[in-house]
């Protein structure tokens, strides 16, 4: 459980980095090293547009 003040609050945290990690790290077995940094390239892109999204909201 680390710093997290209740198994709650980790459970919490874990479930959300799940989610962003399946973005950010594709399956690397299925992919060319060419599509990998294209497929994680695209996730940086996507993740910058929605987080000035919110910013701006």
């Amino acid at each position: 459980m680390g710093r997290f003040k209740s198994p709650r609050q980790a459970q919490q945290f874990l479930s959300v980095h799940d989610q962003v990690q399946t973005i950010f790290r594709p399956r690397r077995h299925t992919l060319s090293a060419a599509a990998y940094r294209q497929t994680r390239a695209d996730a940086h892109w996507i993740w910058d547009d929605i987080t000035r999204e919110l910013k701006a909201a």
